[in-house]
C-alpha cells in the first residue's frame, strides 16, 4: 500500500473543506428560507388579524348605529305617546277644574258670572290662548291648566297675564288675576306661584281645591 503524498493530502483536505463549506452554505440558505417563510407567514397572520379586527370594528360600528337608530325611533315614539298622554291629561284636568272653579272662587269672595274655555285671540301679531277664563262684572281670572305644573309654566303664564290687556283690550278696565291648576304640583312650584300672586288649584282626593291660605292676596294686572 502506497503512502499518500503531501499533495494528495492537501487535495483531500481541500475537498473536505469545500464539502463542509457547501453544507454550511446549504444550511444557511435553509435557515434563511425558513426565516423568510416564517416572517412571511407572520406578516400574513398579522394582516389577517388586522383585517379581522377591522371587520369586527365595522360590525360593531354597524351594530351601534343600528342600536342608535332603534333608540332614536323608540324615543320619538315615546315622545309621541307622552304628547298624546299629556293632551289627554290636560283635557282631563280641564274637565275637573272647570266644574270646580265657580264654587272655589265664590268661596274666596269672587263671584263668577261666566266661564269660558280655550279662549283665543290675535292682535297686532300677538296671539294668545287662555285655557279657562273666569269672569264677573269687573274681574277676570285667567287659569292656566296643566297635567303637571313647572316653574317654566308659571313664568309663561305671568307673561301671558302681562300681555293680556293688549290682546284683549275689551278688558282694559277689569281687574285681571291669574291662577294655575294641575294634577301634579311640586311644593316648590306651588310656593313660587303663590309668591308671584297666583291662585294655585290642585287636586286633593277626588276634588280640586285652592291651595292658597286665607292670608293670600292675589296680584292684579
Amino acid at each position: 500500500m502506497s503512502t499518500p503524498t503531501p499533495f494528495e493530502d492537501a487535495w483531500k483536505m481541500l475537498q473536505e473543506t469545500n464539502r463542509l463549506l457547501k453544507e454550511q452554505s446549504q444550511e444557511t440558505d435553509r435557515r434563511f428560507q425558513e426565516a423568510e417563510q416564517h416572517r412571511a407567514q407572520e406578516a400574513e397572520r398579522r394582516a389577517q388579524e388586522a383585517e379581522r379586527r377591522a371587520q369586527e370594528a365595522e360590525r360593531r360600528f354597524q351594530e351601534n348605529e343600528r342600536r342608535s337608530q332603534e333608540a332614536d325611533r323608540r324615543l320619538q315614539e315615546l315622545d309621541k305617546q307622552i304628547g298624546r298622554l299629556g293632551n289627554r291629561l290636560g283635557d282631563f284636568v280641564q274637565e275637573m277644574v272647570a266644574p270646580s272653579v265657580v264654587q272655589l272662587f265664590a268661596d274666596r269672595g269672587l263671584e263668577v258670572h261666566q266661564l269660558a274655555r280655550n279662549v283665543q285671540a290675535k292682535r297686532n301679531g300677538q296671539a294668545m290662548q287662555i285655557d279657562l277664563m273666569v269672569l264677573n262684572d269687573d274681574a277676570v281670572v285667567l287659569v292656566e291648566v296643566k297635567s303637571a305644573l313647572s316653574v317654566d309654566d308659571v313664568n309663561e303664564h305671568l307673561q301671558r297675564l302681562a300681555g293680556f290687556k293688549t290682546v284683549f283690550p275689551r278688558y282694559a278696565d277689569a281687574r285681571v288675576m291669574g291662577a294655575v291648576a294641575a294634577m301634579v304640583i311640586p311644593d316648590n312650584v306651588a310656593s313660587y306661584a303663590y309668591h308671584q300672586g297666583l291662585f294655585v288649584l290642585g287636586q286633593r282626593g277626588e276634588t280640586m281645591q285652592i291651595l292658597n291660605d286665607a292670608q293670600f292676596q292675589p296680584r292684579t294686572w
